[in-house]
Parts: C-alpha cells; sequence; structure tokens
C-alpha cells in the first residue's frame, strides 16, 4: 500500500512540474519599424491587403497612419529587412528602416 501511495504522489508531483515549466520564447521572431510615405486610408489598406507581398516569415503587419510607420514582426530566419523593403516597392510603397533612437 505505501509503494502505490508513492507511486501515487510522485506522478502528482511530475505532473505538476511538467505543467509549470513555461516555454521557451521564440527568439526567431524580429520587430522591424519601418518609415514609408504613406499618407492615407487607401495606402494603408493597400499594405494590409499585400502582406504576403512582403516576403516569406511575415508573422505580424501593424500601420500607423499618423506616423507614418509599419512595424513589422517576422521570421530572421526566412526574410531581411532588405526584403522586406523590396516587397514594399513590389506594391509601389518607398519604405526605409527606422533610424534607432539612442538612449543616453
Amino acid at each position: 500500500m505505501k509503494k502505490l501511495a508513492m507511486i501515487c504522489l510522485a506522478l502528482v508531483m511530475g505532473a505538476g512540474i511538467a505543467l509549470a515549466e513555461k516555454p521557451v520564447a521564440d527568439k526567431k521572431n524580429t520587430t522591424a519599424v519601418f518609415v514609408t510615405d504613406i499618407d492615407c486610408e487607401h495606402c494603408a489598406k493597400k499594405i494590409m491587403n499585400n502582406v504576403p507581398s512582403l516576403g516569406k516569415g511575415i508573422k505580424d503587419v501593424r500601420v500607423d497612419l499618423p506616423t507614418k510607420e509599419v512595424t513589422v514582426v517576422y521570421d530572421a530566419t526566412k526574410n531581411n529587412e532588405a526584403n522586406i523593403i523590396r516587397g514594399f516597392a513590389s506594391i509601389k510603397v518607398k519604405a526605409e528602416p527606422k533610424p534607432v533612437a539612442e538612449k543616453k
């Protein structure tokens, strides 16, 4: 009877440890912000409707019309900023990476 109780206790503890383990974050995803020449809602829709044109591995695209910025989350093993810029050019949108502000 003691062996059965010990086995059950070990199983419960093992299951608890397995469920408590946090998944490892995917470090392949990269976020890039591009400054574009968009100036209207039509331009923003053109980008959102042509996400596959930006290349492989695109996970998320967010367009901020007032600042004319497009934020792209992509798989760095499948794409890079240069390819994404060529993707923007294919839909007739000028884009360049936003300069990173230096921290003081």
